[in-house]
């Protein structure tokens, strides 16, 4: 019977968890934003990660030489993953900007400029209701 969950599955949770908190703790680069690690897949032979961060309150500047500062720190970054995780091979880091965060929060911008004028509709009907 095969596992629920796969050992590529376990490896990349694993290292999403050790990966925010050697960002949060180890990593002490005043030019790094507030990074969010918000996914990691890592390959069937676990060569390479791809490790999808999320930067806020940073313009899109901002957000890209954010991850070209990761791609360049990744080095340091696997030696420290490396000191945290029993793995024979700890796989070579790729960081990639996650624009889903930033997709989700226009989608919800363009609901509410939606929903607002159905609900000024409502209740304009609920005067006139009122009134007679």
């Amino acid at each position: 019977m095969a596992k629920e969950f796969g050992r590529n599955a376990r490896v990349s949770s694993q290292m999403q968890k050790e990966l925010s908190l050697i960002l949060q703790r180890n990593i002490d680069d005043s030019r790094l934003g507030f990074i969010t690690i918000n996914e990691v897949e890592v390959t069937k032979d676990l060569a390479v990660a791809k490790v999808y961060v999320t930067v806020l309150n940073v313009d899109e500047e901002g957000k890209r030489a954010n991850v070209k500062l990761l791609n360049e720190l990744a080095p340091v970054i696997r030696h420290e993953l490396a000191k945290r995780m029993r793995l024979r091979h700890i796989s070579e880091l790729r960081f990639y900007y996650d624009d889903s965060f930033d997709k989700g929060m226009r989608v919800a911008e363009l609901l509410s400029d939606v929903v607002k004028p159905v609900g000024a509709l409502h209740d304009k009907d609920d005067l006139d209701e009122s009134r007679s």
